[in-house]
C-alpha cells in the first residue's frame, strides 16, 4: 500500500526514553485480561517519580489480530497451537513479501505475532454487540459510499483528514499506526501518527469541561493507579467516528464514555485497554486490549492530510465527471464506465493492496 508521509511529532519538549529492539514472534500470556509476559517486569520511574510509559508504540504487531473474533472460535480468547502456527506462518510471509515489494507501495506489518483471537475480549465471544438502530447507520453510511459523493457531507471525517477519533487511531491500519506518548509533570500527551491528532491529558484532577462543550476527541483526565495510566474521556460528539480501523464502524454516541488503561509490561510492551460504554451503539459494555510495541527504527513524522489539501475538491470533481461519462454512455448506448475506487468500487487496473 502506498507509504505517505506519516503522523505529526508534538514540539520536542524533552528526549524519549530509549526503545528496545523487539523479539521476531512472542506471543502475550494465557489471560485474557492481559498481554504480559510470564517474568515480572518493574516499570521504570520518570525523574518526577510517574511510570514511565513515554515512547513511540505501535498496533503493527496486531494487523493480523481481529478487531472482531470469528464465530466459530466461540469464547476462546487465545488461537491453539495449530491455529498460532499458521498465523505465525502467514505473517512471516507477510513480511517477507513486504519486505522486497519494489515501488511505492508497502504495508506496515510489525515483528511480532500474537495469540489473540480478537482485540475485543469483553463481550466473552469477542463481538461488538450493536444495536439495531447504530446497524442501520452502518447499512446507511455503506450504501452512501457505494454512491458517488453529491457533497463533503457523504464522505467520513478519515477520508476528509479531519480525525479518526479514539479507537481508530490506535486500531492496526496499513500504515500508519504509530502512537507518540510525551509525559511531563502533570500531563500527558498522545499524538496518532495518521490524521495528526494529539490529545492532552492532565493529571492534576481538574474536573472535565461543561456538557455542553463537546469535541470529536472528547474531553480527557488521568491518573495513575500504581503503573497504570488511566484515563477517563467524556464530552465526545456523536455519530462521529467508531471501533474500527480509521474510526469505521458502528459511530458512537454523545454518551460515550470511555476508560483507558495503559500499562508497561516489558521494556517493548504496553498494554493498551480501553473499556467502552454507549448504550446507544452497544448493548453491552465492551472492552478492548491491544498490546503496543516498539518496532525498530520507527518514528511519527509530519502527516501531510489537512481539511485544507485538494483532496475532498479532486474527489468531488472526479464524482462530477463520473456523473458525466454515464450519462454520456447511456446516450450513446454503451455499458456504463467501472466505479472508480474513491466511489466505492474496485478498479481492475489497479496494483494488488
Amino acid at each position: 500500500m502506498r507509504r505517505f508521509t506519516i503522523g505529526a511529532l508534538v514540539s520536542a519538549i524533552g528526549v524519549m526514553a530509549a526503545l528496545s529492539i523487539p523479539a521476531r514472534a512472542q506471543a502475550p500470556a494465557k489471560a485474557a485480561s492481559s498481554a504480559a509476559p510470564a517474568k515480572p517486569y518493574t516499570t521504570p520511574k520518570t525523574p518526577w517519580g510517574d511510570p514511565d510509559i513515554s515512547g513511540t508504540w505501535s498496533s503493527d504487531d496486531l494487523r493480523n489480530t481481529p478487531v472482531q473474533r470469528p464465530v466459530e472460535l466461540g469464547n476462546r480468547s487465545q488461537l491453539s497451537d495449530d491455529e498460532y502456527a499458521k498465523r505465525l506462518a502467514d505473517a512471516d510471509q507477510a513480511r517477507t513479501r513486504e519486505l522486497n515489494r519494489v515501488g511505492a507501495f508497502r504495508n506496515d506489518v510489525g515483528t511480532r505475532t500474537f495469540r489473540q483471537t480478537s482485540l475485543v475480549i469483553e463481550p466473552a465471544d469477542g463481538r461488538l454487540p450493536i444495536t439495531p438502530d447504530a446497524q442501520k447507520e452502518v447499512d446507511r453510511r455503506q450504501q452512501q459510499r457505494s454512491n458517488p459523493p453529491n457533497s463533503w457531507t457523504d464522505r467520513s471525517l478519515y477520508d476528509r483528514c479531519i480525525t479518526r477519533g479514539v479507537f481508530g487511531s490506535v486500531l492496526p491500519v496499513i500504515y500508519g499506526n504509530g502512537n507518540f506518548i510525551f509525559q511531563s509533570p502533570g500531563v500527558v500527551s498522545i499524538t496518532y501518527e495518521m490524521v495528526h491528532d494529539t490529545r492532552i491529558i492532565p493529571l492534576d484532577g481538574r474536573p472535565h469541561v461543561g456538557t455542553g462543550i463537546r469535541q470529536y476527541m472528547g474531553d480527557a483526565r488521568g491518573h495513575f493507579e500504581g503503573d497504570t495510566l488511566v484515563v477517563e474521556t467524556t464530552n465526545f460528539m456523536g455519530n462521529t467516528t467508531g471501533v474500527g480501523g480509521n474510526g469505521g464502524g458502528a459511530p458512537t454516541s454523545d454518551v460515550l464514555h470511555v476508560i483507558e488503561r495503559f500499562t508497561r509490561v516489558a521494556p517493548d510492551i504496553l498494554n493498551y485497554e480501553v473499556s467502552i460504554t454507549d448504550p446507544k451503539t452497544f448493548s453491552k459494555p465492551v472492552k478492548l486490549l491491544l498490546p503496543l510495541t516498539t518496532q525498530p527504527g520507527y518514528q511519527v513524522l509530519p502527516y501531510e492530510c489537512h481539511e485544507g489539501n485538494h483532496a475532498m475538491h479532486n474527489i468531488l470533481s472526479a464524482a462530477r465527471a463520473e456523473d458525466r461519462a454515464v450519462e454520456d454512455a447511456a446516450k450513446k448506448g454503451l455499458p456504463r464506465p467501472k466505479p472508480s475506487t474513491w466511489l466505492g468500487g474496485v478498479n481492475p487496473a489497479a496494483p494488488e493492496q
